[in-house]
């Protein structure tokens, strides 16, 4: 197996703090994600409920500039 150097450092710094050899660190490190990796709750489809908000005719809906100045202020900058 090879790590990359960022990651050797880490584990590295995780053995040293714990006084643990770099075998029981890097086990333990393993172990944590693989157990955080399989508890992850199954992702469900992201759904949008749209509804119209109204029309307002005084605002350029293709202008997004004069739009953001009409929600923000003139200050938005």
């Amino acid at each position: 197996m090879t790590l990359d150097d960022d990651v050797m450092e880490r584990v590295q710094r995780h053995a040293r703090a714990r006084g643990q050899s770099f075998k029981d660190a890097l086990n333990e490190l393993v172990r944590t994600g693989l157990l955080a990796a399989g508890s992850r709750p199954a992702k469900g489809k992201f759904h949008v409920k749209p509804f119209h908000m109204g029309y307002r005719p005084e605002l350029n809906y293709d202008d997004v500039e004069s739009l953001v100045e009409y929600l923000e202020g003139s200050l938005h900058r």
